[in-house]
């Protein structure tokens, strides 16, 4: 089976060239290779390439740019979304996105539901929405994903920079009103893998819009706590931890108080679920070389 995966630099598209690569025959594609950018070379590389399934990891995510660039979060996030949906379709392929925790206010005193109504507080997660409705619009074999917090040991993101900084740094304040879920992209490529085999052995879930984060919740100051934790069992940790309230780190784009997702209909549906943040973040430091 031809299966096409974009973002290959990225943190989740990484993960799931080694989750896939049993699965069947990967191309993976950076934006070198494919500019989302430009809907004819969408067009044209999966014309030419003919997948069996379409597995996007490619995304905008950086979330306080992308409201200083709101056409190009909304070109990748939302238009490319949709095209290739739309090409997926033509050929009879299947479709896997990943959309985001940012599709919500954060309101909400509970886990979201994939039926609660979104009300994304940024461009990032507006172009994220318009992604998954474009794909809605075109239907067809598909999977939306909305996942959490996303880490690994590679690329930018919250795990490396905590690692950097409470090593350096005498002390460190970290948001403690956020709430959510950290969630590893071997995780989410694990979990993405299990959900294709499903799909080739001819047993699918129900197609259509999921939520996808790691068990369990915390906030980014217990996230920091427990990569601080880590580290002082390597010596390594310089830093005092201080929580702070958002209120106190003022960013250009509004963050979600609430990033809880309730994950039980993707358990019910297709049997498949993804490790407790902290069993996941224990193991992603084992198999760290550093």
């Amino acid at each position: 089976m031809r299966i096409l995966v974009t973002g290959r630099n990225g943190q989740v598209a990484q993960a799931l060239q080694r989750s896939l690569a049993p699965l069947g025959e990967l191309s993976v594609l950076g934006s070198e290779q494919l500019d989302l950018q430009d809907v004819d070379a969408i067009r044209r590389q999966v014309r030419v390439l003919r997948p069996a399934l379409i597995v996007n990891a490619a995304a905008h995510t950086a979330v306080d740019l992308a409201q200083s660039e709101p056409d190009k979060a909304f070109a990748i996030n939302a238009t490319a979304p949709g095209v290739l949906a739309e090409e997926a379709s033509a050929l009879g392929a299947a479709l896997i996105h990943y959309s985001t925790d940012y599709v919500f206010d954060g309101s909400k005193p509970a886990p979201y539901l994939e039926s609660d109504v979104p009300n994304p507080l940024g461009v990032y997660g507006q172009s994220k929405l318009a992604g998954e409705r474009a794909i809605q619009a075109v239907g067809g074999e598909h999977l939306i994903l909305r996942t959490s917090w996303v880490y690994s040991t590679q690329g930018r993101n919250f795990l490396l920079t905590m690692q950097k900084l409470l090593a350096e740094r005498d002390e460190l304040k970290v948001v403690d009103d956020q709430i959510g879920a950290p969630t590893w992209a071997d995780s989410i490529a694990e979990a993405t893998a299990a959900l294709v085999r499903r799909w080739q052995a001819g047993t699918p879930g129900a197609w259509g819009l999921y939520h996808f984060s790691a068990g369990g919740e915390t906030s980014w100051f217990g996230f920091a706590q427990a990569i601080a934790a880590h580290l002082a069992t390597q010596n390594r940790l310089r830093a005092r931890l201080l929580p702070i309230p958002s209120s106190d780190y003022p960013t250009p784009a509004p963050r979600p108080l609430n990033s809880r997702l309730d994950c039980t209909r993707l358990q019910r549906e297709w049997g498949v679920s993804l490790p407790d943040w902290r069993a996941a973040l224990a193991q992603c430091l084992a198999d760290s070389p550093t």
